[in-house]
């Protein structure tokens, strides 16, 4: 039987950053990264953004290859299927036993699906394999539906109409954008789709679909049909946590309750990324499923198992860049709650304020640099009650 000192099932962004975590205070135990893609870890951001628009940011660029040393071992194509907590191992899907001395869960979300397979036409975007599929279709003039409003689905819709595509962008809210920005910032962002020749289905979902002669029907909600040559959907994410509530691990709202040091209530066992809830230090229990978190909390989590007596003390941010808007935010973003604007020449500052306490609970950036994403947290950890006149000039836009 296989046994690691540190054994990683997922293969992400937070399984790279572990390893790196991990060798910054444990040059010699043994890693083993077990992942059920057939690739190993990739900056999957690029997979929406750099690489469909920076010519420069070649393919190339997206491997993190966690297994540079001796001692780690990337196992691909592996799917875990139980933890036996008593004896400190793991079986996979090909039957193999593999033990462990610490066991980081880092399996990250499965993309939400409808009842239309997947296929070289039709693909839920999460994977390389998905970038791949969808690049070989672009720059032929094909019509491609989008659907979804959220990150994935806007940028690709972006992404796709810069590179050769007619594009219709299928989302659920009647102004693109409007679950998050105020009425102002989502009515701008809207209209900029429809300017750089995005057609949009407002206010539509697709509930079903078929595929055949080349073509592919989506059937909206409203009774009628889409005919178009692919279809790419971005519904969001579900957390995989199956292993953890098979296991008995703490599982609430569907996610996995980590404590301040990133451990379950076993603690052999750790968990970090989009699957778990834990306690920041300013927003309360949380939930992150971007980039920042993935690189700040693999790499904390990997330090913790390792020997190190820190916290997760970070607050991580979010961000999105689809044509000339490039937006990063900590915290909240709610177009449900009062919001003040503090913006100029399309560059500045809307804070989300919550509407019983009044203290600022999320901030977005608009066309300003990463540096005030600092000034962004001192806000936040401010719990005192807010209105415009303290909050305008309070981030600087310049």
């Amino acid at each position: 039987m296989q046994r690691y000192d540190y054994l990683i099932v997922g293969a992400g962004m937070v399984a790279a950053n572990a390893v790196q975590g991990i060798r910054e205070k444990d040059t010699q135990g043994t890693i083993g990264i077990l992942g059920a893609e057939p690739n190993g870890p990739v900056t999957r951001p690029a997979l929406t953004k750099k690489l469909w628009t920076d010519p420069e940011f070649g393919y190339d660029k997206i491997w993190m290859q966690p297994e540079q040393d001796d001692g780690t071992t990337l196992h691909t194509r592996t799917r875990v299927t139980a933890i036996d907590r008593g004896q400190k191992t793991v079986t996979t899907d090909d039957g193999d036993t593999i033990g462990y001395g610490k066991l980081l869960l880092a399996t990250g979300g499965a993309p939400m699906t409808i009842d239309l397979p997947a296929s070289d036409r039709v693909r839920y975007f999460r994977t390389v394999e998905d970038y791949d599929c969808l690049r070989r279709l672009a720059g032929k003039g094909l019509h491609i539906a989008v659907i979804g409003g959220s990150y994935i689905g806007t940028e690709l819709a972006a992404a796709l109409i810069q590179n050769g595509c007619r594009v219709t962008l299928i989302h659920p809210h009647e102004v693109l954008g409007s679950q998050m920005f105020p009425p102002s910032l989502a009515n701008r962002f809207h209209q900029t789709y429809l300017d750089k020749g995005v057609e949009l289905l407002n206010g539509r979902k697709v509930s079903g679909g078929r595929e055949a002669d080349g073509k592919v029907t989506l059937e909206l909600d409203d009774g009628n049909g889409l005919e178009v040559d692919a279809a790419v959907f971005g519904l969001g994410v579900k957390p995989r946590v199956e292993l953890a509530a098979q296991a008995g691990l703490e599982v609430e709202d569907g996610m996995v309750v980590v404590n301040a040091r990133l451990e379950t209530s076993d603690d052999a066992i750790f968990a970090a990324g989009d699957i778990v809830t834990y306690p920041d230090h300013i927003l309360g229990r949380w939930h992150a499923e971007h980039v920042d978190n993935a690189n700040q909390m693999g790499a904390t989590v990997g330090r913790i198992m390792a020997g190190s007596d820190e916290t997760y003390d970070y607050t991580p941010y979010f961000y999105s860049n689809v044509f000339d808007f490039a937006w990063k935010a900590v915290g909240k973003l709610d177009s449900s709650l009062t919001t003040v604007e503090d913006v100029e020449d399309d560059k500045g500052v809307y804070y989300y304020l919550d509407n019983e306490s009044e203290n600022v609970v999320g901030v977005l950036l608009l066309n300003l640099e990463a540096d005030r994403l600092d000034e962004a947290r001192e806000v936040l950890a401010d719990k005192s009650p807010q209105r415009p006149d303290t909050l305008m000039g309070r981030i600087a836009r310049s």
